[in-house]
């Protein structure tokens, strides 16, 4: 693995290069590594529950969106720089 304090080649870089490449950004300079192959790795039961939870989070969401009369009560919750979407998914995720 190579570490690269300074370069300017790769200044502000982060994230992958294609399917290839990983540069990642740590404390003492940026490290690239191979991009994670995660073709084999099994999620756990919890780890299926929680994304299953999430889905329905987000499906709820959509719900709110697409009713004008429930999008219209939430936004009357909302602090500056919310959304109803992502207030929704929180409310959905804290009460179930």
């Amino acid at each position: 693995m190579a570490r690269i304090k300074s370069n300017i080649i790769l200044h502000g870089a982060s994230g992958h290069i294609g399917k290839q490449v990983v540069i990642k950004q740590y404390a003492y300079g940026k490290v690239l590594s191979k991009f994670p192959d995660m073709g084999n790795i099994k999620p756990s039961e919890k780890q299926e529950e929680k994304r299953s939870k999430f889905s329905d989070a987000v499906a709820y969401a959509q719900g709110i969106l697409k009713d004008a009369a429930k999008k219209a009560a939430y936004e009357k919750k909302l602090k500056p720089g919310q959304t109803v979407y992502h207030v929704a998914v929180k409310e959905y995720l804290l009460l179930n």
